[in-house]
């Protein structure tokens, strides 16, 4: 029989707090938008009542998950730089940003723009924290990249689809820009305007990153073969660029159909001009191609699953909620295409894909549960590997940590 894993303590359960928690962050809020934007019966009270629920969880975890990240790296600084020399590890930094989204998403699509909830000066409170997103997802995409390139070992043989999360962070905080403007508007249309222009460069470079990796993963794949173990279930990561991407674009759409053009005199909106229209039809059309590619890719993720699961399996861990995210993003999009296009096969998909997804964040909620209980859950691999260097090989430099305890980095 296997040893029973020994119960870790809160102190280790902190140090071994790893940024792919706030995977569960991004999953738990993908529930509640998807309840938010739910085809049929959305104005409900039931769907209402849901979508808070979901977003007070998300909003409670997501302060909880703070306070064990801040406690993390307060007691135990050396693991800072450790974390971020992992190659696979550091990449889940991108989680925090795209995390808090989320719950800007629902604090203007319902609190505000539904409930009427604050007025001019919450819009400009979740304004600004927007922007401190904007700046967080920037140094996840392009220092985090540098960081890949000039401090970890990386190869073709080893890519994994873990290596978009630095750089979808710019295409899912694109979209709460897509949000926020319109919320914007109604003040000062020239800071709808700015938001626009800032979200468009930002889910245009988000992209174009995430086609090069894609590309690159192909060939992986190809090459390579199928990521070995519980690797596997990043084949699902490809569909959040593609379904976040075309659900920014839709709604940046209609921020433009909105807001152009901009009168320079009076900076009102000159409704008589197809400027914004036009702008707003092609985005419907670059929607729908990265909707199409978004299902190709859950049909590549779909014939993995059924190539490796008969032979193969691997315990319950954190990785799970990195299937939450992406699968909730494409059920997003596809809802969205459905009120752009009132089209009755968006709806239908939509909402069976939905509860699809519902059912998934339900079995990963429930078991993180079971094994939050006696800490098994709580591993960083960064510090696994140096453990079990320090045992085999002994430390080759150590720091001392505020308790004593050496870290070896």
């Amino acid at each position: 029989m296997p040893e029973k894993t020994k119960r870790k303590t809160l102190k280790d359960c902190i140090r071994h707090f790893a940024p792919a928690w706030f995977a569960a962050i991004m999953g738990t809020g993908a529930i509640s938008i998807l309840f938010h934007n739910f085809p049929y019966g959305a104005d409900s009270p039931v769907m209402k009542t849901f979508t808070y629920l979901f977003f007070f969880l998300n909003l409670a975890l997501f302060i909880l998950f703070n306070a064990f990240t801040v406690s993390r790296y307060l007691l135990f600084p050396d693991i800072w730089s450790i974390m971020l020399r992992h190659p696979v590890q550091s990449l889940y930094v991108g989680c925090y940003p795209m995390g808090a989204t989320t719950l800007i998403n629902i604090a203007v699509g319902l609190i505000y723009q539904e409930d009427g909830f604050g007025g001019r000066h919450f819009v400009y409170l979740i304004w600004g924290f927007w922007w401190v997103v904007i700046i967080v997802s920037f140094l996840c995409a392009f220092v985090m990249v540098h960081v890949m390139k000039t401090k970890q070992d990386h190869a073709i043989s080893r890519l994994t689809a873990v290596w978009l999360l630095p750089v979808v962070t710019l295409i899912v905080a694109s979209s709460s820009g897509g949000v926020i403007a319109p919320a914007l508007y109604t003040f000062n249309p020239r800071y709808a305007l700015i938001t626009l222009t800032v979200s468009t460069c930002m889910v245009s470079i988000g992209l174009g990153l995430a086609f090069m990796i894609l590309t690159m993963y192909l060939l992986r794949l190809i090459v390579y073969g199928l990521p070995p173990g519980a690797s596997i279930l990043s084949v699902f990561i490809p569909l959040g660029p593609m379904g976040q991407g075309g659900f920014s674009i839709l709604l940046l759409g209609q921020g433009y159909k909105s807001l152009f053009p901009l009168s320079h005199s009076n900076s009102q909106v000159l409704s008589n001009s197809a400027t914004g229209e036009t702008i707003n039809v092609v985005c419907i059309c670059l929607a729908i191609v990265l909707w199409s590619l978004a299902s190709m890719w859950l049909s590549y993720a779909l014939l993995a699953l059924l190539e490796v699961l008969p032979t193969t399996r691997f315990p319950f861990k954190l990785p799970f909620w990195g299937l939450i995210f992406p699968n909730g993003v494409y059920a997003n999009l596809t809802i969205q295409l459905y009120r752009t296009l009132d089209s009755s096969f968006f709806r239908v998909w939509g909402a069976i894909y939905s509860v699809f997804v519902l059912g998934l964040w339900t079995f990963v909620f429930l078991q993180t549960l079971v094994y939050v209980r006696d800490g098994a859950i709580f591993e960083a691999p960064c510090l696994d590997e140096i453990e079990l260097a320090k045992e085999t090989h002994g430390p080759i430099h150590s720091s001392t940590a505020p308790d004593g305890e050496e870290l070896a980095l």
